[in-house]
């Protein structure tokens, strides 16, 4: 069996054999090219370096221009104009004094310096001695001092004995803090006495003068006249009337650290100038205060019921001057203030004709002797910054401090209503 296998792996062998010499034995054959061609190797390229691309843009409009801008800037806010004034400090009259026989009795006010701060009564002394009571209702600090202590100094002349007193004011800082908002400061107060006396039964009456009338005499006053809307409560913007119109007219007097004032139109004129005294001229308020233009033309002009006793108010219907081509008015008006202590009298009043004669005050007995002026004739005429003035109506009575000035108002323009 083996050798049997072995025979036909024999001939198997054989017969390979002579195929591979039939193939290979012919030297002329050669093998046919390929039916697809080799790729030839890839050729290496340097890299070329190219310039960036810009992309292509364009630009987006629109229909109707734009008018914002991207932050916007602000603007400045327009600046109204304000009527400001810088106002300088005035003396205060806020010391007093009344002279007796034996002491001095000095008032101060808290708001010593007029400002509206009021100062601590522990930091105010009358020499050496401190308040011995207060006014609260006032807001008045009361010092007593015998005429020979609290420090007083004794002086003589020929005719006085003088003590003087010297009122200090040291401030202390407020709250703690290191700040204070008035300074220090010294008044001088005055006692004089007359060392002549005339000797007799009657009664002697002092001489002196006291410290608070003085100081209220050395200051000066100024008086505003102004043209108002219907309503009083602002200054009319415009000048400009026609005939049948109300001019409202308000007079008033700057206090300032006074007593409390009234004040009083004592006559008035109008004019086609400012000269008071020009030719026409009429005087709608005559003999101290009375508004005689409705007891005359039966016109409405009146005087306000007062709002306040440094103010007073008034109507007058406008006019003209007959034959004038010049439709321009001026009025001057002669103002008086007193003080409020002193009573309303035939010449101190504010009267007007409705029915009767009226006072602006509701005192219409002072009004009796309006009817005994001449109507429409005089006027006065001065400055509007007043001078101190003495009055005295008796012997036997106290005076009488008033102070008077002079306002002209004007140009006004006086127009005719025009009918259609």
């Amino acid at each position: 069996m083996v050798m049997k296998c072995t025979a036909v792996w024999l001939v198997a062998l054989a017969l390979l054999g002579s195929v591979c010499d039939a193939q290979w034995g012919n030297s002329d054959y050669k093998p046919s090219p390929p039916r697809y061609q080799k790729p030839s190797p890839p050729v290496r390229q340097e890299p070329s370096k190219q310039a960036p691309q810009v992309p292509q843009q364009t630009k987006q409009t629109f229909e109707k221009p734009l008018t914002w801008k991207y932050p916007e800037e602000p603007k400045p806010e327009p600046q109204p104009e304000v009527p400001f004034e810088l106002r300088y400090p005035v003396p205060a009259s806020t010391v007093a004094v009344e002279c007796r026989e034996r002491d001095a009795h000095v008032e101060v006010k808290k708001d010593m310096f007029g400002i509206g701060q009021f100062i601590n009564p522990a930091d105010l002394t009358l020499g050496a001695c401190g308040a011995i009571s207060e006014d609260n209702s006032a807001q008045v600090l009361i010092f007593e001092a015998e005429l020979h202590d609290c420090g007083s100094t004794l002086a003589m002349t020929e005719d006085s004995l003088i003590y003087t007193f010297t009122l200090n004011y040291r401030p202390q800082p407020l709250g703690g803090s290191p700040v204070v908002r008035t300074s220090s400061a010294a008044v001088i107060v005055e006692c004089h006495y007359p060392r002549k006396h005339n000797v007799s039964s009657l009664a002697l009456n002092p001489l002196w003068i006291p410290f608070s009338a003085v100081k209220v005499a050395e200051e000066f006053l100024y008086f505003t006249l102004k043209l108002m809307t219907d309503d009083w409560q602002y200054e009319r913007p415009s000048y400009q009337y026609f005939l049948g119109d109300t001019i409202n007219i308000e007079a008033i007097v700057k206090q300032y650290f006074h007593v409390p004032l009234r004040v009083y139109v004592d006559n008035c004129v109008a004019t086609l100038s400012p000269d008071m005294s020009s030719s026409p001229r009429y005087a709608f308020i005559e003999n101290h205060g009375c508004l005689v233009d409705a007891r005359i033309t039966g016109s409405d002009s009146k005087f306000m019921t007062r709002s306040a006793e440094n103010k007073l108010q008034f109507q007058l219907e406008a006019f003209r001057f007959q034959g004038a081509d010049s439709g321009l008015l001026y009025i001057t008006c002669h103002l008086k203030a007193t003080s409020v202590a002193y009573a309303i009298d035939t010449e101190h009043r504010a009267c007007s004709y409705t029915n009767g004669w009226k006072e602006a005050s509701g005192s219409d007995g002072a009004c009796g002797s309006c009817d005994t002026g001449g109507f429409g004739q005089s006027g006065t005429g001065g400055g509007s910054l007043s001078t101190p003035g003495r009055k005295i109506r008796d012997v036997h009575q106290s005076e009488i401090f008033e102070w008077e000035g002079d306002v002209t108002l004007g140009p006004i323009p006086i127009e005719e209503k025009v009918m259609a």
